[in-house]
């Protein structure tokens, strides 16, 4: 059962910058889809991004589209998700989680996710 943790959040202006990270006790992150989730008080939690393990494909919510970027560093088993242009309404708590590859993408929905990390909180104000 893998552990992950993530890191990196914090409070920032609007239109700041903050880079998340997501470490994995093993090497999940080359065997699975990688996501990146949030969720705000009261609210759902909402895919953000995703990237492929084997393509290295990358998908976004059209939210986030042009701001945020994932990456990974397999030899560090560690997904990051960069994030520009904060807008107040980033404001959540950030989790990453493992999740299946369908049809060769990565799917944003939280429901296919699992093994979630206790999340890094993000205010943006």
């Amino acid at each position: 059962h893998v552990q992950l943790v993530e890191s990196g959040g914090g409070s920032v202006q609007v239109g700041g910058s903050l880079r998340l990270s997501c470490v994995a006790s093993d090497d999940t992150i080359g065997r699975y889809c990688m996501g990146w989730f949030r969720q705000a008080p009261a609210k759902e939690r909402e895919g953000v991004a995703a990237i492929h393990h084997r393509s290295g494909g990358t998908y976004y919510a059209d939210s986030v589209k042009g701001r945020f970027t994932i990456s990974r560093d397999n030899a560090k088993n560690t997904v990051y998700l960069q994030m520009n242009s904060l807008k107040p309404e980033d404001t959540a708590t950030y989790y990453c989680a493992p999740g299946p590859s369908r049809y060769g993408t990565c799917l944003l929905s939280p429901s296919l996710y699992n093994s979630w990390g206790q999340g890094t909180q993000v205010t943006v104000s």
